[in-house]
C-alpha cells in the first residue's frame, strides 16, 4: 500500500509544474508544522509564505500549521510579518483575531499602518483577505506615495518593481481603478526582459520572485499575465519541483516556491 501511495504522489507531482511546486512545498514541512529551508529551523514568515503557495494552488499544509503560526506570530513585531499571518490564518480558514488585533493597533494617524509602504500594503490586502474595513486615509496614503514614474517602493524613494507590484494588489482589493492602476502597470514593465522575466532593480536581471509578483499585479487588474512571464517562471523548475531564483542562481528554494505558485496558479493576493 505505501509503495502504491507513493507512486500515485509521484505521478501527480510530475504531472505539472504547480503539482511538483505543491510538492516540494509539502516535503519542506517539520513535524511542528513550520516550514523550512533545507538544514534550517521553520520561522513563521517563511511558513506563512508556504501556506500561501499552497492555498493559492488548492492544496493543505498538514494540520500543525495553523497551530504553529499561533504559537510564533507572537514573535512577529512588522506590519508586513503580521500580514502575512493574518492572510495565512485566513487561508487555512481560521480566524486571525490576535494578530489581526496588533496589525491595527500599529495604524497610524496618516492612514499608514507601520511607517513603510510595503508594510502598508500588505496590511490592506491583510484587511480585504477578513473583511475589515480599510479606511480612506490609508489608501489616499498609498496614492500619495506613487512616483512620478508610477511605482512604489520599500519606502519613500526609488520605486521597484516587486512593491510597485504589492501596492497593486492592495489598491484593487480596495477596489482602487483608473488612471493609478494604468500607471503602474505601465511603471512594472520597464522591468521586463526579453527572456520574459521581471527584475527588481533595472539592471539587475531577472528574477523568480520579481516575475511572479509581476505576473499577480497584472491579474489583480484584471489583465493577463506579460508576454513570456509565465513561461520565464517554468522555464526555472528544478528536478525536486523547486524553483531557482534565477537562471544563475539558486537560492532559498522553499520561499522562491512559495512566492511563485500563486503567479502560476493565476492567483492574485488576497486568496479567495
Amino acid at each position: 500500500m505505501r509503495l502504491a501511495a507513493l507512486a500515485a504522489t509521484t505521478a501527480i507531482v510530475a504531472a505539472s509544474p504547480t503539482a511538483s511546486g505543491v510538492g516540494f512545498l509539502q516535503a519542506h514541512q517539520l513535524e511542528s508544522g513550520g516550514f523550512a529551508e533545507a538544514g534550517n529551523p521553520a520561522y513563521p514568515q517563511l511558513t506563512a509564505w508556504a501556506v500561501l503557495g499552497l492555498r493559492a494552488t488548492g492544496a493543505n499544509p498538514n494540520g500543525a500549521t495553523a497551530s504553529y503560526l499561533v504559537q510564533h506570530a507572537p514573535e512577529l513585531t512588522s506590519a508586513t510579518g503580521l500580514a502575512l499571518v493574518v492572510l495565512a490564518e485566513n487561508a487555512l480558514g481560521q480566524t486571525a483575531d490576535r494578530p489581526l488585533g496588533r496589525l491595527r493597533a500599529l495604524q497610524r494617524p496618516s492612514g499608514s499602518v507601520g511607517r513603510l509602504i510595503n508594510g502598508t500594503a500588505w496590511s490592506v490586502l491583510a484587511f480585504r483577505a477578513v473583511g475589515v474595513a480599510v479606511q480612506r486615509r490609508t489608501i489616499g496614503w498609498l496614492l500619495a506615495r506613487q512616483t512620478r514614474a508610477g511605482g512604489w517602493g520599500w519606502t519613500a524613494g526609488a520605486a521597484d518593481s516587486n512593491d510597485t507590484a504589492t501596492v497593486v494588489e492592495a489598491l484593487r482589493a480596495a477596489r482602487v481603478t483608473g488612471r493609478p492602476i494604468r500607471r503602474a502597470l505601465r511603471f512594472l514593465l520597464r522591468f521586463r526582459n526579453s527572456d520574459g522575466g521581471f527584475e527588481l532593480i533595472l539592471g539587475r536581471g531577472s528574477d523568480a520572485q520579481s516575475t511572479a509578483w509581476a505576473v499577480q499585479a497584472f491579474l489583480a487588474a484584471g489583465k493577463p499575465p506579460p508576454r513570456g512571464a509565465l513561461a520565464y517562471l517554468k522555464r526555472l523548475q528544478r528536478t525536486d519541483g523547486s524553483f531557482r531564483y534565477s537562471t544563475r542562481y539558486t537560492t532559498t528554494p522553499v520561499w522562491v516556491t512559495a512566492q511563485v505558485l500563486p503567479a502560476l496558479a493565476g492567483k492574485p493576493f488576497p486568496l479567495h
